[in-house]
């Protein structure tokens, strides 16, 4: 079927008239993978377009390198390493990355409504800090339970805690304590995707409480207590016994292991608050896509 002129639908034509007006003009093979690419000609602007017009990756030049710099960045590996992997400058690693960020999390929310509700979930907020320890992010992460499907995350920022408050103060000013307003936005959009009387986990954070009751009424809010983690988890795996977190902390705990910059011990910190979120948006949709269904 023809496609519709962007310029000729904005008009009063109907439908079926504006795409009586497109035509058929040749073909030309796309340099990035030689892909044959059929072009149309409208006869009522006289502008002309293709089939590739239309398509998120339009203008890219590399597009074939997306698919291996999405692995690359969900693997564990910088971006620095990723270009030097790949023979590449990092400028197309930086744009390619920030393309895929964005990608994602306009589609990640879509994915959910392709899932029947969740029954049970949990969440829990993961600490990191952006330049340096003084500036700490926080992550709100909810995952459905048993699946480990990630359903959605917050990046906020806080205020440092313990000895390096005052030196965070010092050399940086206040820093705002957002962590409410993404947890309210979080729960918002996963409104839709949670059962009405579903059953919600979370630790013993008194900030959670009331949040929960106010966006899932009719849920029942189940809490644990935290618990030390073992040495391999490095605080997101728990030591011993039975984890009635467990989905949550061991989703935590494969984000530290894949996303570079969320090593225990790594000199590859986020520079920049939103491309924390497209890091975790592009590993949450390789999560649940492929890590999840391996088969």
């Amino acid at each position: 079927m023809k496609p519709e002129c962007v310029c000729s639908s904005s008009s009063n034509l109907r439908l079926s008239e504006s795409r009586t007006l497109v035509v058929a003009c040749g073909f030309y093979s796309r340099k990035s993978d030689q892909v044959r690419v059929q072009r149309y000609r409208c006869q009522n602007c006289k502008k002309s377009f293709s089939d590739a017009s239309f398509s998120a990756c339009f203008g890219q030049k590399k597009r074939q390198l997306n698919g291996a710099i999405l692995k690359h960045l969900v693997s564990g590996v910088s971006q620095r390493r990723t270009s030097l992997l790949l023979g590449i400058n990092r400028k197309t690693v930086i744009r390619k990355f920030i393309f895929l960020g964005r990608a994602a999390n306009t589609f990640l929310p879509r994915l959910n409504d392709l899932h029947p509700k969740v029954n049970i979930m949990e969440f829990d907020d993961l600490e990191t800090f952006e330049h340096s320890k003084c500036k700490p992010l926080s992550v709100i992460l909810a995952v459905e339970h048993n699946s480990r499907r990630i359903l959605g995350f917050r990046v906020s920022s806080m205020p440092a805690k313990g000895k390096l408050s005052a030196i965070s103060r010092k050399r940086y000013g206040r820093r705002k304590d957002d962590r409410k307003k993404a947890r309210k936005d979080l729960f918002q959009e996963l409104r839709t995707t949670v059962a009405e009387e579903a059953l919600i986990k979370s630790d013993q954070n008194p900030h959670y409480v009331s949040d929960v009751q106010t966006y899932f009424p009719k849920a029942r809010h189940e809490t644990h207590k935290g618990r030390r983690g073992c040495v391999v988890g490095q605080g997101e795996l728990k030591r011993g016994g039975f984890d009635p977190l467990f989905s949550l902390n061991h989703t935590c705990a494969m984000l530290r292991a894949n996303i570079n910059r969320l090593f225990r011990r790594t000199w590859c910190t986020t520079k920049l608050q939103d491309r924390l979120s497209y890091h975790i948006a592009i590993y949450a949709l390789f999560h649940n896509l492929v890590l999840l269904h391996p088969n």
